[in-house]
């Protein structure tokens, strides 16, 4: 699970489709319905590889809610 604190690398939202393996919009309709963690730097929008690692652990077998949301 995912703690804040000071991330080792942050990703753009299509390095992270790409890690994952799924589209872009996929990726950004999961950021709206907050069930990916992000951080914002003005309007930039940054994914933690932390949450992005954690994702791949879990399998992505989760259900609505159980990611924690910032």
């Amino acid at each position: 699970m995912f703690t804040p604190r000071k991330s080792e690398r942050l990703l753009t939202v299509t390095e992270a489709a790409t890690r994952l393996g799924l589209k872009v919009s996929t990726i950004r309709r999961r950021i709206l319905e907050k069930r990916i963690a992000v951080v914002r730097i003005g309007r930039a929008v940054r994914i933690p590889i932390e949450v992005i690692d954690a994702l791949i652990a879990a399998g992505w077998d989760d259900p609505v809610g159980m990611l924690p949301r910032y």
